[in-house]
């Protein structure tokens, strides 16, 4: 009879707590996830760190100096990193948690501020693609390491090298592959991803970008946007937010009141025809609607908010429903939530965080996860209405400023810390 009780018992469990699932967990194949929004699809995770914290699975090593975060597909987990002979792509394999291979693009170690890598790379297929934070771009075989073919920003597009390195990670859209060099010759690059042959470049031309901001790359990754009846590639760049003729290389539109001088780092937010961008070093942040008016496309600001209400540093925004959140105030992670259509400060913004400096954020199973600069991780329920803290997470191992965004995929936490690698269980 026990037994028979107990087994009632489970399946009435199981019928009301839900259960992790990898059906609903995708791969990462790129940065800040499959749709580029820093949204995770898994579900059934931990969902209160006071009551439960996530278990340290393990922590390895091999991905070398650097700030960039991880794409993982299948077992394999894909970086940047800099070694002693240079700046290298890394295959760590999941399974036996060791190095498969290192693929030096550089000779030498890149010299900017904040030595070490940035990008993300980007896996499409059986090939992988990054930008090496001195501008070299190349496509290479995500199985051996093999390079196909590289170029280079700085030498062949006129860009100029951004204060901290390049720190795009490419974006592949069918045959192309889309980055920014920020440069009068181009302000985006388009290649054909097989081949690195060029299909267009958008150059500046007569166009009037505006007084704030330099002419730079910027921070940020190139995105997808279909608004105003046009496809387009949208990107934060040193003048501010850009729109691009996906097809023809043609400048369509420009925003420059976002921009500021130092940096400009976030990747813009897209919802339809609006575009929500913030960048810190006391700028602010804004909403733009992009509209169709004879065939011309035009960015209308609908409203800007100072950097005293909102201001994203780096580490990136998520929109979960209407509602936008991030960290807020310059290198801090003060959380806070906006409605996206009105500016309308929801809750947060004026209180401090649980740990210290910028905060990368990720979203999963109705919650943010903010890692902040400190090492210091929170979980926080994506919640309009008020402020919920349901934990917090001490990594086992913590250097520098851990500035790499944290990935979920498998049930898994992964969280690059320079050179070590850490996984946690998140799965409930």
């Amino acid at each position: 009879m026990n037994s028979r009780y107990t087994t009632i018992a489970l399946l009435l469990l199981s019928c009301t707590v839900p259960a992790w699932s990898a059906e609903n967990d995708q791969d990462w194949p790129q940065w800040r996830g499959p749709q580029r929004n820093g949204k995770s699809s898994a579900t059934g995770l931990i969902s209160d760190w006071e009551e439960k914290q996530p278990k340290l699975l393990w922590m390895a090593e091999g991905l070398g100096e650097g700030y960039a975060s991880v794409s993982i597909v299948g077992n394999d987990l894909y970086t940047t990193g800099n070694f002693s002979d240079g700046q290298a792509v890394v295959c760590f394999d999941l399974n036996s948690k060791k190095v498969a291979w290192k693929q030096n693009l550089t000779s030498k170690v890149p010299k900017h501020g904040y030595t070490g890598s940035r990008c993300t790379p980007t896996v499409d297929g059986e090939d992988l693609y990054v930008v090496m934070s001195e501008g070299t771009v190349a496509r290479l075989n995500r199985k051996s390491g093999d390079v196909a073919w590289k170029r280079n920003l700085q030498e062949e597009f006129g860009a100029s090298l951004p204060s901290w390195g390049f720190a795009e990670s490419p974006l592949i859209d069918g045959d192309k592959l889309i980055c920014g060099a920020g440069s009068s010759k181009a302000l985006l690059v388009c290649l054909d991803k097989k081949t690195g042959k060029e299909i267009w470049v958008t150059p500046r031309g007569d166009a009037k970008l505006g007084e704030k901001g330099k002419d730079e790359a910027g921070y940020s990754s190139t995105l997808v946007c279909n608004a105003a009846g046009k496809k387009q590639y949208v990107k934060l760049i040193g003048r501010g937010l850009i729109g691009v003729d996906a097809d023809t290389g043609d400048l369509l539109w420009s925003y420059n009141a976002v921009a500021n001088g130092t940096a400009n780092i976030p990747d813009p937010v897209i919802d339809g025809d609006y575009i929500f961008a913030s960048t810190g070093y006391q700028t602010g942040a804004a909403l733009v609607h992009l509209k169709n008016v004879g065939g011309k496309i035009e960015a209308e600001e609908v409203y800007f908010l100072d950097a005293k209400t909102f201001q994203n540093h780096h580490g990136g925004m998520i929109k979960v429903g209407d509602y936008i959140y991030a960290g807020t105030k310059h290198n801090s992670g003060f959380p806070i939530c906006v409605e996206m259509k009105t500016g309308k400060v929801q809750w947060g913004g004026d209180f401090r965080p649980e740990g210290k400096g910028s905060a990368a954020i990720l979203y999963a199973d109705g919650n943010l996860i903010y890692r902040y600069q400190s090492g210091v991780l929170a979980l926080v329920e994506a919640n309009p209405t008020e402020y919920v803290l349901k934990g917090t997470l001490t990594p086992e191992y913590q250097e520098k400023e851990s500035w790499s965004h944290p990935v979920i995929v498998d049930g898994k936490l992964y969280l690059r810390e320079q050179d070590k690698l850490m996984c946690y269980d998140l799965r409930g």
